[in-house]
């Protein structure tokens, strides 16, 4: 990995390069692999203090919901003894640090961008550690930027402790008593079964995230994810493309829940509830210590399990016929009846509950970019990466161009477009 040996503020002025790539995650290393061949001087600038990624924000228990062949960034896939297992936390990171080197990408960490605009046909890129003049910039931060709480946090008493899933590491920051889990994506999910077995007592405040099975038709769920946004525009199977969302909003939808946790396995909220777990509806209000959930848990219930069979089971079972894959059929789970019986009304200090774990997901952050390139969402105008404003280019968001965008099996091959967008604008 290759870094510059004085920064702008050290040289006292600012520095030129052809390229500047914000971020040096997943999306941004691609682009620099393909950068790198196509011979464009670049740099890429990293906020945090060592390469790795928003995978670093991960608690210590985290274990990636992707199996290990999907570790596949562009001029090294996974090579290791187990492709079907899944790859703990600081597995990943080391994985992306020995990316880093192996492509000998030009980052300079310990450099936040604070500021991007337009200047002179170019754009001035002010940092941390000084100011940068480049003739394109890429915008590779992904979109793990700020932890987003609801207004209502601010209506729990001060005793309780609270922590987003961003700052939380392991059961042992938490006060003795009972634990509520505020969301029922992935994050939410497996720390609820970490704590659980560990004896904490588990609230669970359900989202509307649709379960999925870890395994379908033989394979992982991932694998057909995977083949469908590489292969599926081949035979015509488009619903995972952009194309196919239904509205802005859907860019930002939770991920299927499934678990990469003791070798991979479904999570069912119902289950969650047979083992003791408490589930709630929709936590829609906080008083000092009093709280209230939506009324509607059998309705969520029922959203959370159908939401694969509306779309992405239809999608796979679409991919298999078209390809005439030999794939065994899919033993479906009969409907559930069972049902929790808890009141929309809980307190907390009869309940025992001191902490609360906030699985509520980020807010895209690019408010540094100070260009008109961005949508009501904050979200860059652009078609495949290449935005409105000459010269900025942007990568590694979810549903930039399809469902694997913003995955490091998926991002790829819209930084391999990106990239050669840039060079032939060099040209």
């Amino acid at each position: 990995m290759a870094t510059d040996p004085l920064s702008p503020a050290q040289q006292g002025h600012p520095l030129d390069v052809d390229t500047l790539i914000v971020g040096g995650g997943q999306a941004g290393l691609a682009t620099s692999y393909f950068l790198s061949r196509a011979g464009v001087e670049h740099q890429v600038l990293e906020r945090r203090a060592a390469l790795g990624g928003a995978w670093q924000d991960r608690w210590d228990a985290f274990v990636l919901n992707t199996p290990n062949f999907s570790l596949a960034l562009p001029g090294m896939p996974y090579a290791g003894a187990e492709p079907d297992a899944f790859m703990a936390r600081d597995g990943v990171v080391d994985y992306f640090r020995t990316y880093a080197q192996m492509i000998d990408a030009p980052v300079r960490t310990g450099t936040d961008v604070t500021r991007v605009s337009a200047s002179d046909g170019g754009f001035s890129v002010e940092t941390s550690d000084g100011t940068w003049r480049a003739r394109n910039v890429v915008l590779a931060t992904g979109a793990y930027q700020i932890p987003k709480l609801p207004a209502l946090a601010a209506g729990l008493r001060g005793s309780v402790r609270q922590l987003h899933t961003h700052n939380y590491r392991n059961p042992e920051q938490l006060p003795d008593g009972a634990v509520l889990i505020v969301g029922t994506g992935q994050s939410g999910g497996q720390i609820a079964e970490d704590l659980h077995a560990v004896g904490r007592q588990v609230h669970l405040a359900v989202s509307t995230c649709p379960e999925a099975p870890r395994r379908y038709r033989g394979k992982d769920i991932f694998y057909w994810l995977m083949q469908l946004g590489m292969h599926g525009h081949e035979y015509g199977v488009k619903a995972l493309s952009v194309e196919q969302l239904p509205s802005p909003a859907a860019r930002f939808a939770c991920n299927p829940l499934v678990s990469g946790a003791d070798g991979g396995h479904d999570i069912h909220l119902r289950d969650l509830g047979r083992r003791g777990m408490r589930l709630h509806g929709h936590l829609e209000g906080a008083d000092d210590g009093e709280l209230t959930f939506t009324d509607d848990l059998p309705e969520r219930l029922a959203m959370v399990e159908g939401g694969f069979g509306q779309r992405l089971r239809q999608a796979i079972d679409a991919y298999i016929a078209a390809a005439s894959i030999d794939a065994p059929p899919q033993k479906v789970r009969p409907p559930e009846s069972w049902l929790p019986s808890e009141p929309p009304q809980l307190n907390l200090a009869a309940e025992h509950i001191t902490s609360v774990l906030w699985a509520t997901g980020y807010k895209l952050d690019l408010s540094f970019v100070d260009i008109p390139a961005l949508d009501a969402w904050s979200y860059p105008r652009h078609v495949r990466g290449v935005t409105e404003h000459p010269g900025l280019y942007v990568v590694g968001l979810p549903w930039l161009t399809g469902q694997g965008s913003s995955l490091v099996a998926g991002v790829g091959r819209d930084a391999e477009y990106v990239a050669g967008c840039v060079a032939g604008r060099r040209a």
